[in-house]
């Protein structure tokens, strides 16, 4: 069995030395790095370049440079995505990002768990655990989402929180760890004044 298919069924695996995942990783850098060269207001050639780097890309994604990822190829983004500066991505496992995700400043999205054990760290073993973002998720500036967690449709995570486990849906959630707080309501279209 390869790396990569260890790592696609959550086990242990190399990440360090396996000359297949380093070209990937390699892959997706230059693309990284050829996105936030360009020109912030070029957004037709941004996209194009997120095209590729993404696994699966919806209708018009919208990444603010600078942005990175390990790999690309594992994370796939629904329709009118929009990711803010400093996006990170670490996506040796799966990360799936339903439609309308709105993703403030500063946020990191980390699928990659490294051994408990010191001598398996050293040997370079990891394990790569899938994170999934329904629909209309908007994700507050500065939060880190951990592998393995779920966050349900139309839910608010909190600016700076760290996100542990699932959060069910249409919940603002918030803190470390991040905790459901309460529901979104009816109540919350009437939450901000609007001129009408």
């Amino acid at each position: 069995m390869t790396e990569k298919e260890k790592a696609a069924l959550g086990y242990l695996y190399n990440a360090n030395y396996d000359e297949e995942i380093l070209a990937d990783i390699a892959r997706a850098n230059d693309l990284c790095y050829e996105f936030n060269q360009i020109k912030p207001s070029d957004r037709t050639a941004q996209a194009k370049v997120l095209k590729h780097l993404f696994g699966k890309a919806g209708k018009d994604p919208i990444v603010n440079a600078p942005f990175w990822c390990d790999y690309g190829c594992n994370t796939t983004v629904g329709d009118y995505f929009f990711a803010n500066h400093n996006c990170q991505i670490l996506d040796g496992g799966k990360v799936t990002f339903g439609d309308y995700v709105f993703i403030a400043p500063n946020c990191c999205f980390t699928t990659a768990e490294h051994a408990i054990d010191p001598e398996q760290r050293r040997e370079g073993l990891e394990v790569a655990l899938p994170i999934t973002v329904g629909s209309n998720v908007w994700i507050g500036a500065g939060c880190t989402i951990l592998g393995g967690v779920t966050i349900g449709d139309g839910s608010i995570i909190g600016a700076g929180s760290v996100v542990t486990h699932d959060i069910p849906e249409s919940v603002i959630a918030v803190g470390v760890p991040c905790r459901v707080l309460r529901k979104i309501t009816e109540a919350d279209k009437d939450r901000y004044p609007r001129l009408k």
